[in-house]
């Protein structure tokens, strides 16, 4: 290992200043970069740089200038490229909450790219591996060889006439989807760009989210992260991405030239044609993992300070499951979160975030709190206004399933929208009281303190779970490719095979499950709230049965093209009606109060029988056919249009049009998914299992 004076010395025509302790990280000037690092309890700080492959470290240079907890220097004469990365001196005291080692190259935490993979190897843990006394032991082995670099950028770009869409929350639909995953099978996209952040933005994928009406893409995580070692140990990766190690930095994968401009020509691309984009982001915890971890950046720098731990320091608290707490309730950490939102916003021009387990970054000391440090932070921020905020509104800790806890202006994705509408369809007994709140946005969960209805993120399928095809195909999970005996993933996922457990060649069977598929996609879209539907849900993709394909970076978690383009269109329908009804889009919840544009109720429920069900009907476990009859809310002054929806699980039966209308216009059947619209008459033919959406005829 080479000395530091010998590192120093091979720093020519680089000169030296203090520097300046904002803005943090490392930040170029035209003259050099200026590097700020946060540690409260570090004694020292060294900034390493590297030669361009990032295998040579070249130099090593103390920060001798502090301001309160921010170290900083400015080097003369360094360039957008540079490979860094720091080495913290401070006590290796675990008991304390203390893991400085100098030993271990950290990437920095404001690092705006990553250069390298990491190389798991026993030198990145601060500790011996093996050793009795576990992590209080203390690792003497240089880690530079096996840690990424982080990477000097210039993040300007050319955005021409870049503007975001600003899709109304009320007119959003939202595509989950996964950069790899959407485009590394997509036959319309360049073999050389597959799985690339420029391959999502090609025509092909751009021109088919346009066909179905798409308004919002949401990324499954692309803030550079790791490979947990026991998955690289099985030969899998961690293809979602819930692992992260740089909250600035795009994931290096999904570039296919290996710049930052990749992603920024992706979102110019998407806003050209109207579609926003937003991040799904995991601030709750980071790749490092427990005290048995890898020390890579926070856990080296301060790990007191990063981390919320108990037992007097030595172990993390883990209300995340991944085995360590991002800690919000210290001001620098939080001032990281925060700057590293406004980052993606000013600089790669996001359009808006989906929170995981967004209850832990709400959890104060007295717990939960929907007016804690990170919701009143990002409340008053002027950037972060301007964007969509969604919550994932439960983690494993106490207290921590909070749907409908959060504050304005933040969305929540809805499980119970997910769970209701799966069990209605399946069959399941006294599930029409559940359904009817879900269409009506759940307001039980979300009407209070100002809301929206479209706090309502409504969902039947997510990456988590099955897929809409193997919803309707499997009753048990087939999780055994993650190596973990299928223990993993939900068990209780009100899943119907239609008799068949798996695949079917059966007309049959096919057909069933087509039926089932569009019914639950009907459902969605015309519900009060948000929409969201996953990648693929739109042409059957299948994973096999795979419940959590969180490691599956191979056909499995891929997106197979060659579904059915049948449903696509229902698909496209669908939103295509979402769009041209504004009642099926509204923000105000609705409560059956009489509107005075026409002394009708805003909400009208209805039997098959056109009659108004009775408290005894809402109680019968048999009763499984409930049309609902919607307006624009009573608190409105627009007399607007009306729908009449039915969704019917049982069988079939007549059905009486209500009769607030002089006649009906059938514009959707879910049995006969192209049939055009045309005029309906009372006592018409309702069949089994089925939506049947009408609109008033006019005289």
């Amino acid at each position: 290992m080479i000395g530091t004076s010998g590192l120093l010395a091979r720093l020519p025509g680089h000169a030296t200043s203090p520097g300046r302790a904002w803005p943090m990280g490392a930040s170029f000037d035209g003259e050099g970069v200026n590097f700020a690092l946060f540690s409260a309890h570090a004694e020292r700080v060294e900034l390493c740089l590297f030669s361009p492959d990032g295998r040579k470290e070249t130099a090593r240079i103390p920060l001798r200038e502090r301001d309160g907890d921010v170290w900083h220097i400015h080097v003369g004469g360094l360039t957008p490229g540079t490979l860094y990365g720091y080495r913290v001196h401070g006590p290796y005291a675990p008991e304390g909450g203390h893991r400085f080692n100098p030993n271990k190259l950290l990437i920095d935490p404001y690092a705006r790219q990553l250069s390298g993979r990491l190389r798991w190897s026993d030198a990145v843990m601060g500790y011996k591996v093996g050793s009795p006394r576990a992590d209080l032991s203390f690792d003497t082995r240089d880690s530079a060889f096996a840690v990424p670099k982080s990477v000097v950028v210039d993040p300007s770009f050319h955005w021409g006439s870049d503007q975001p869409p600003r899709v109304p929350m009320a007119d959003t639909v939202i595509y989950e989807a996964h950069v790899k995953g959407l485009t590394a099978l997509h036959p319309g996209v360049e073999p050389g760009l597959r799985g690339s952040y420029q391959g999502l933005a090609s025509d092909a994928v751009i021109d088919q989210l346009v066909k179905l009406g798409i308004t919002s893409v949401e990324l499954l995580p692309v803030q550079a992260f790791l490979d947990d070692r026991f998955l690289v140990a099985k030969g899998l990766t961690n293809y979602w991405g819930y692992q992260t190690i740089g909250f600035f930095a795009p994931e290096p994968r999904y570039m296919a030239q290996g710049q930052i401009w990749e992603f920024q020509t992706m979102v110019r691309r998407l806003h050209a044609a109207g579609i926003e984009v937003i991040l799904d982001v995991v601030y709750n915890h980071s790749g490092e993992g427990d005290e048995l971890g890898p020390t890579l950046s926070f856990r080296g720098i301060d790990n007191r300070s990063y981390y919320r731990l108990r037992d007097g320091g030595r172990y993390y608290v883990n209300d995340t499951g991944t085995g360590n707490t991002l800690n919000l309730t210290h001001p620098m950490v939080l001032r990281m979160v925060m700057d590293s939102l406004r980052y993606w916003v000013e600089v790669m021009h996001v359009d808006g975030f989906r929170f995981d387990l967004a209850s832990v970054l709400g959890r104060e000391a007295h717990g939960f709190d929907p007016h804690g440090g990170f919701f009143d932070a990002i409340r008053q921020d002027p950037v972060l206004a301007r964007v969509k905020l969604i919550a994932e509104p439960w983690d494993i800790g106490p207290g921590g399933y909070q749907l409908g806890a959060y504050p304005h202006p933040f969305s929540e994705w809805n499980d119970r929208f997910r769970d209701g509408v799966r069990r209605f369809w399946r069959g399941d007994a006294g599930q029409a009281p559940d359904l009817a709140k879900r269409l009506l946005g759940s307001a039980e969960r979300f009407d209070h303190s100002g809301r929206a209805a479209t706090a309502s993120v409504n969902f039947i399928t997510a990456h988590d779970g099955f897929t809409l095809q193997d919803l309707v195909s499997f009753t048990l999970k087939r999780n055994f490719a993650n190596g973990e005996d299928n223990r993993d993933g939900h068990d209780d996922n009100h899943s119907d095979n239609m008799g068949v457990e798996g695949p079917s060649d059966d007309a049959a069977i096919i057909a069933e499950r087509g039926l089932r598929k569009r019914n639950l996609l009907a459902t969605l879209m015309l519900s009060q709230g948000v929409p969201m539907l996953l990648a693929g849900d739109e042409i059957g993709n299948s994973q096999q049965g795979n419940n959590n394909a969180y490691a599956q970076d191979n056909p499995t978690g891929w997106v197979d093209w060659t579904g059915e383009p049948g449903l696509a269109a229902f698909v496209a329908r669908l939103t295509a009606l979402r769009r041209a009804h504004p009642v099926l889009r509204q923000r105000r919840f609705l409560h059956g109060r009489p509107r005075e544009a026409d002394g009708l109720p805003d909400v009208i429920w209805r039997r098959a029988d056109g009659a108004v069900p009775r408290p005894e009907d809402w109680h019968d476990p048999a009763f499984r056919c409930i049309g609902v009859e919607l307006r624009l809310a009573a608190e409105g002054d627009d007399a607007g249009s009306a729908i009449f929806a039915v969704f019917n699980a049982g069988y079939a039966t007549q059905l009486t049009l209500p009769d607030t209308a002089p006649g009906w216009r059938l514009i959707l059947d879910t049995t006969r998914p192209d049939t055009p619209e045309s005029p309906a008459r009372s006592g018409l033919e309702l069949p089994a299992h089925s939506v049947l959406v009408f609109t008033p005829i006019q005289i």
